[in-house]
């Protein structure tokens, strides 16, 4: 016989009797009319359900509110189900695909027989908002497997049909229903459309159906959602921000970087951002210099049975560019690990070579769908800081200290804020199950000593080993995965890696991984939008810039100003066209050059500039061999 109440424990560890059956609406009700009116789903035991399910015995019960980051994606997937339903209802045979929640918002993949364009989706915003005034209750819907094909063959979706395929025999097949709308999900959503707070359509774009460039093209909508309006206002500001800053736009303004059809998704680096890059491998190579790492060189093509060897065959294929030499198989290679297992395997080793720290500014090439090229950010070919650091097993924890120290200390030159993140275990890693957890404990044991907040990331750990991620937040709070610190036990066995210890017998080293820009590449993609293209003096292409009143009157003047700097190793031009002055200066500040110089009749007179700092309106005279020295002061403090 059931008993007429369970019980139901809350997160502050409190417990209270409800009739069985109860359901979590009524339980948020019997708590507060503001929890219910606020309440977006449930949590039962840690799993996450609709307001509407029925408790039917003993649970640990959690209401979450609109405001709640799970209540909050909860919020955009029901509204990707908005944005469908409001595209069904603007055009006619429509089929579904999937609409999942991503960061900040959601978009929905669609077949439409009809090309929607940007200026087509206020309308499409304008019959979502009718549907969220109408508040449609939205149900879950249990359904047969023979139901569920009745309906989506009935409907000629065939991209459902094929979701519904994938769905495991075992599994529960749930619809969810709001009005005339249907779609097959697994939820949960609110309990009604009118919850959905604020929202805005931001961008459409073709997409694979599922990803796969095999598959037909769909119609992808994109939007943001919100649990305030005040919130995406402030959204909508960083995404107007983030526009201005675009890597792309501001490098072709800046004259930093190009692409080529003749070579696509592989950037061609023009002289201003090649000395950004130079300036950038200069600021490492001091680092690792003073960390006692050793410089080194592999190439770019290797046999195909070293990939095999190291792993890398059975678990990324597919992204790597192939050839063949000699009626051999052979690599461009994606990663620059196995050609310093090579280097260290090249001699015999000791115990006391260990720690061996070889780094290489190293170049390698993934194969990438053309859809996901993005500038700078993603590409086929980039160079990596990479350095791998040979270790015996009592070393692991001392040398990871030290990697945690120099990633801190580099990302603070830029004044990037960072959060870090320990990434476990992948379903498809090789070797010992003891190795990795010996791993994963070695990592989390360094995180804890140095004080670093940290979260997990479960199963997202490379094939060979666990690792330390580092997301770098830049200057309007957009989060980027750059540095990784990974601890391997794996290519040491693959490759058969070992040293002399104390008593004259074989050990094997450990490896740990290190990459702090992670791809220079990327990392000056972000650079570029987090400074707005004003690089600090120590970064900037050109340094200085001096503008002659009258070419007249003040161009010899100016040019050996610009060989007083050019000689102190300041990176100098001067602006020699026949243009007035005003435009020189616009010009100047356009190109976002750290210091203006002006020089006329007074300059020349006291032997001076006058110098304007690129964001400032004032400017003032300074004496020549005063300016070199202040800006000395500067690049060496790396401002």
């Amino acid at each position: 016989m059931k008993e007429n109440q369970i019980s139901i424990q809350f997160p502050d560890g409190s417990e209270k009797k409800y009739p069985y059956g109860v359901s979590m609406d009524e339980i948020a009700a019997s708590i507060s009319p503001g929890l219910k009116k606020k309440a977006a789903a449930g949590r039962i035991d840690n799993v996450l359900y609709d307001l509407s399910f029925t408790i039917e015995r003993a649970a640990a019960v959690e209401i979450l509110t609109l405001d709640s980051d799970e209540g909050i994606n909860i919020m955009r997937h029901s509204a990707a189900h908005v944005l469908a339903q409001a595209v069904q209802r603007l055009y006619d045979n429509v089929k579904l695909g999937v609409g999942p929640v991503i960061e900040n918002g959601f978009y929905y993949d669609m077949d439409v027989p009809v090309s929607i364009r940007l200026e087509d989706l206020p309308a499409i915003e304008a019959e979502m908002n009718k549907i969220i005034k109408e508040n449609k209750k939205i149900e879950r819907i249990e359904v047969s497997r023979g139901e569920a094909e009745e309906y989506w063959l009935g409907k000629g979706d065939l991209l459902k049909q094929e979701l519904l395929n994938n769905i495991p025999d075992d599994e529960e097949i749930t619809f969810y229903k709001q009005g005339e709308f249907m779609d097959l999900c697994r939820g949960p959503h609110l309990p009604s459309t009118g919850l959905i707070k604020a929202f805005k359509l931001t961008s459409v774009s073709g997409a694979y159906w599922r990803g796969d460039s095999e598959n037909q093209m769909l119609q992808r909508i994109y939007g943001v959602a919100f649990s305030s309006k005040k919130e995406l206002e402030e959204h909508l500001l960083i995404l107007e921000e983030a526009a201005k800053r675009d890597h792309r736009k501001l490098g072709k303004e800046l004259d930093l970087f190009m692409f080529s059809e003749e070579a696509p998704g592989m950037p061609f680096f023009l002289p201003k951002g090649q000395l950004l890059r130079n300036e950038l491998e200069r600021f490492l190579r001091e680092f690792q210099m003073s960390h006692s790492f050793e410089e080194v060189r592999t190439p770019l093509m290797l046999n195909q049975r070293l990939w095999e060897q190291s792993g890398h065959w059975d678990h990324y294929k597919e992204n790597m560019y192939f050839s063949q030499v000699d009626q051999a198989g052979f690599a461009l290679k994606p990663m620059n690990c196995p050609g310093h297992m090579l280097i260290y395997k090249n001699k015999r080793r000791s115990y006391r070579d260990l720690p061996l720290r070889l780094a290489e500014f190293g170049q390698v090439h993934r194969h990438e769908f053309s859809g996901a090229l993005n500038g700078l950010l993603r590409v086929r070919t980039f160079c990596q800081d990479d350095a791998h650091i040979f270790v015996a097993p009592d070393q692991i924890e001392s040398e990871l200290e030290s990697v945690l120290d120099v990633v801190g200390e580099v990302y603070r030159t830029f004044g990037f804020q960072f959060e870090v993140e320990l990434s476990t275990r992948p379903e498809d890693s090789m070797g010992d199950e003891r190795l990795w957890e010996k791993a994963e404990n070695a990592l989390e044991n360094v995180l804890k000593k140095a004080g670093l907040n940290y979260r997990i990331n479960e199963g997202d750990g490379a094939f060979y080993g666990p690792k330390i991620d580092f997301h770098i937040r830049d200057a309007i709070n957009r989060s980027h995965q750059c540095a990784t610190v990974q601890l391997d036990f794996q290519m040491p066995e693959k490759f058969d890696l070992h040293y002399i210890d104390e008593k004259n017998e074989k050990q094997r080293p450990v490896v740990i991984h290190r990459a702090i820009l992670g791809s220079i590449d990327r990392f000056l993609g972000i650079l570029i939008e987090h400074y707005a293209g004003a690089f600090p003096l120590w970064l900037a292409p050109v340094q200085v810039k001096v503008l002659p009143v009258s070419l007249l009157h003040h161009q010899p003047y100016a040019e050996d100003v610009v060989q007083r700097l050019k000689s102190a190793g300041i990176r100098v031009e001067a602006d020699l066209r026949e243009e007035k002055l005003g435009y020189k200066i616009r010009e100047a500040q356009l190109q976002k050059t750290p210091f203006i110089l002006v020089v006329g009749d007074e300059e020349i007179k006291r032997q001076g500039v006058n110098a304007r700092k690129y964001g400032e309106e004032s400017s003032g005279f300074i004496e020549v061999e005063q300016l070199i020295k202040q800006l000395h002061e500067k690049v060496e403090n790396r401002q």
